[in-house]
């Protein structure tokens, strides 16, 4: 069996809606426009019948693409999980060890990390090494600009 993927129930939403996008709006219309491509002629030398059939291959594999993570998905409500260690869904307040600067994130599935909105995947660096710590306890990660020591706060849930 295929590897479940965890998301949020928003998470989920979100694919569905994009999966429906591409198919009631994108796909009838680059449909469209390969048959206006088609009516100019020779196809050997047609750059829009090229770019239309190019972006139909993206649309096409991108919906395979979400309709493969819906299938696989495994909803977690955050508001559902307990427990004294940092597991999806949680939000982990952390602070960095060497600015003093606290910060929450959830950790969310890769579909719906949005670093603005301070949602991060569990396979970023930094969410992949809050999965299993406990508050105060302090770890290490590899950053772009090399290790950073971090120590958890506070865990919530819902």
């Amino acid at each position: 069996m295929a590897e479940r993927i965890p998301m949020t129930q928003d998470g989920f939403r979100k694919l569905q809606e994009e999966l429906k996008h591409i198919k009631a709006v994108e796909r009838p219309a680059i449909i469209a426009a390969i048959e206006e491509a088609r009516g100019h002629g020779d196809l050997s030398e047609n750059a829009e019948y090229d770019a239309a059939k190019e972006r139909q291959q993206q649309l096409d594999q991108r919906m395979r693409e979400i309709e493969d993570r819906l299938a696989r998905a495994q909803i977690i409500r955050p508001e559902d999980v307990k427990g004294d260690r940092v597991v999806f869904g949680a939000t982990a307040v952390i602070r960095d060890l060497e600015n003093e600067r606290t910060v929450a994130y959830q950790l969310v599935g890769q579909d719906e990390s949005n670093l603005a909105a301070r949602k991060i995947s569990v396979k970023s660096p930094l969410g992949a090494a809050l999965i299993g710590k406990q508050v105060g306890e302090v770890f290490t990660v590899q950053t772009p600009s090399g290790e950073r020591e971090y120590q958890v706060m506070e865990i919530r849930f819902g």
